[in-house]
């Protein structure tokens, strides 16, 4: 196939306008348009194909009417195996999620047409992944968190999303990103279950959300099945926030109170150069070691 039909097929897969992108990736919620509603990957069968080609621990699956707030130990389940929650989706009140699909080659082809207009605004673009969501009518994702800059695209049905403040310490504490960084979970207490300070964004089939990182959420979805496929991906500052937070973390365990990330640029400049420094070295050290093993 030719290069210019490649590139065309790559700008139909997702629209966007490239002023608003500037002024709000990573910082605000802004939509988009894309053209993969009636795209035959999402068609049921393909998706039970998908699933018994991913490893077990790529599936996730469980019970869709679940409170906003929800500790992720209790999840509740349903008994049912991959195939039949994804067979009886309208009627089984299950959330799904067929996570790093892009190890198919097909969702790999798929995620780049979604990604590759988007690298002359993100050049450090870095870690692409796909995600496919399938849930039953009224299905509730709790709130929650996530590290990855996102574009979740909604394929069939209505999804719900609302979208509260990234910097509001009433919502999202600076010790909840340290400890989620460190490892922690996801899923959040949602101190505002009433949503005065959230954005709602209905998002029907052709609609796209971007998601700033760790920008705090819940979805609902409407009264029908619902197909998302979120294409995501990291940056060098995404990564860089990361560390910082991680470091913080550190600290606070140490008995010290750090100054929260992107309060003073010095200081957390010392702190990732710091360490970059000590990741750098333990990387030499083992390559000496490996060195000395070898002879």
């Amino acid at each position: 196939m030719p290069a210019t039909m490649t590139r065309e097929k790559q700008r139909e897969a997702i629209t966007f306008d490239r002023e608003e992108f500037k002024r709000e990736f990573n910082h605000a919620p802004f939509i988009v348009k894309h053209h993969l509603s009636d795209h035959p990957l999402f068609e049921l069968p393909r998706l039970i194909e998908l699933s018994k080609s991913l490893p077990a621990d790529r599936v996730e699956y469980n019970a869709g009417n679940v409170p906003i707030t929800l500790d992720p130990t209790n999840t509740p389940r349903t008994g049912l195996s991959v195939e039949e929650t994804i067979r009886r989706i309208e009627e089984c009140r299950s959330w799904m999620v067929l996570k790093n699909v892009e190890q198919d080659p097909d969702y790999h082809r798929l995620l780049g047409e979604c990604l590759d207009p988007m690298l002359s605004l993100i050049p450090d673009m870095r870690g692409r992944e796909a995600f496919v969501f399938i849930s039953s009518p009224g299905a509730v994702t709790p709130f929650h968190i996530d590290p990855e800059c996102n574009f979740l695209l909604q394929i069939r049905g209505l999804k719900r999303v609302r979208m509260f403040p990234m910097n509001d310490p009433e919502l999202l504490t600076e010790e909840e990103l340290e400890l989620f960084y460190a490892g922690g979970t996801r899923n959040l207490p949602c101190r505002d279950e009433e949503g005065k300070k959230a954005r709602i964004f209905e998002l029907n089939p052709g609609d796209g959300l971007h998601f700033p990182v760790t920008m705090p959420h819940w979805v609902e979805n409407g009264p029908n099945v619902s197909i998302s496929f979120s294409v995501t991906f990291r940056t060098h500052e995404s990564d860089r926030r990361e560390i910082l937070y991680r470091v913080n973390h550190r600290l606070r365990k140490a008995g010290l109170k750090p100054t929260p990330v992107g309060q003073s640029s010095f200081k957390d400049g010392v702190k990732y150069f710091v360490f970059d420094a000590a990741r750098k070295l333990k990387h030499a050290m083992g390559s000496k070691e490996e060195h000395r093993r070898e002879y």
